[in-house]
């Protein structure tokens, strides 16, 4: 167990600085739209080109922070149930939706784009649009982003089971949104 908790802290640091890293790109995909509108505006010059880039950055940002917010353990799910339950059932909720949902899904995904983005990639696939960008970089991000989930699952099912047998204590403790304040401290006191 100790080398697969190895494998899941080494796919955990990867997806942390990949997911901060993309977060760059909502800045840069911002800037990018700002400044089409305005240059379309002011000056009546369109490019799809632009409008394609910053399509693929949003894109990016999308797929490459899947795997960031499934480690943050803030993907979705409903709380209404899931919070009534106990932590252990909670785990084993966890453990067998990334076995039999997430992991099938995500194989499948991969298996499915491999092919899609070689001969994207192999043809110089380009855009149907005048001017456009090609094509072949955003499908291979999609392509990247679902190997990043695949790792990044993997990693999960490793610490769900490290915890549930006792290896590895909760990384990231069940605490409902709505938990109700703590009656005892007093508005504006920091609670440590």
């Amino acid at each position: 167990m100790k080398q697969l908790l190895g494998l899941s802290r080494l796919i955990d640091h990867v997806t942390e600085n990949i997911g901060k890293a993309v977060a760059w790109l909502i800045l840069v995909a911002v800037l990018v739209s700002a400044g089409n509108a305005i240059v379309r505006k002011a000056f009546n010059i369109s490019s799809n080109a632009w409008l394609e880039a910053q399509w693929y950055l949003f894109g990016a940002a999308f797929m490459l922070a899947a795997a960031y917010t499934l480690r943050q353990n803030e993907h979705i799910r409903i709380d209404v149930v899931y919070g009534a339950l106990s932590r252990r059932v909670q785990h084993w909720i966890d453990l067998l939706g990334h076995c039999l949902f997430l992991m099938p899904f995500v194989l499948l995904m991969v298996y499915y784009l491999v092919p899609y983005v070689l001969m994207s990639y192999r043809s110089g696939e380009g855009s149907s649009s005048a001017g456009g960008l090609i094509v072949w970089p955003a499908k291979a991000i999609l392509l990247a982003g679902f190997v990043l989930l695949l790792a990044q699952g993997i990693s999960e099912i490793i610490k769900k089971i490290a915890i549930m047998t006792g290896d590895m204590d909760d990384p990231t403790p069940y605490v409902p949104t709505h938990a109700p304040l703590d009656m005892d401290t007093p508005v504006g006191e920091n609670r440590a």
